[in-house]
């Protein structure tokens, strides 16, 4: 039997990475911006756990996205776990 683990470091498919680039289409050019530029620079080994942190971060607000990428705070460990701080690391670079 597979190791879920596993299924979560597989690439994402094409289907699945075009639908998570519709919802990660954001209010505020620059969200837009850093998360194109993730897109340009990792699309095409985006992982299911990648993709499923990126939708945790889609869930906040245009304002409070945007901190977490200028690094004006960190997220809070309530709702955001390990793959969303490794996901931020590569989207702020």
């Amino acid at each position: 039997m597979p190791d879920h683990a596993d299924d979560l470091d597989s690439p994402l498919g094409e289907r699945a990475l075009s639908k998570l680039r519709w919802r990660c289409r954001r209010g505020l050019l620059e969200n837009d911006l850093f998360i194109e530029r993730f897109f340009q620079r990792h699309e095409a080994d985006i992982t299911i756990r990648q993709a499923q942190a990126l939708d945790t971060l889609m869930d906040l607000s245009d304002h409070d996205l945007l901190d977490l990428f200028l690094q004006r705070k960190e997220p809070e460990p309530a709702w955001a776990g390990a793959d969303v701080v490794d996901l931020l690391r590569l989207i702020r670079v």
